[in-house]
């Protein structure tokens, strides 16, 4: 594994660790950091990927509690029966 993948790896590793809430805050701090009049070309694509990242780990918890409420509704539904 190259140094850089390790790093990239590393730091999947940190978003998927991260919660929902702190997600959103980082994504928000990324925003603003994007409207800044004096950021770099380069620097904006990493904060791009960033964001791109941690979007995808909100989509997946938003989308892992769906599935747990689903999983409860359908049961209280079979209890209820």
């Amino acid at each position: 594994m190259k140094k850089n993948e390790a790093v990239e790896t590393s730091r999947d590793t940190l978003v998927n660790e991260k919660s929902l809430e702190s997600s959103f805050e980082e994504i928000s701090d990324i925003i603003s950091r994007l409207e800044q009049d004096d950021i770099s070309l380069e620097d904006s694509f990493k904060l791009y990927q960033e964001g791109i990242k941690l979007l995808q780990h909100c989509n997946n918890s938003i989308d892992k509690v769906e599935k747990q409420l689903i999983i409860l509704g359908e049961k209280n539904e079979s209890d209820e029966l």
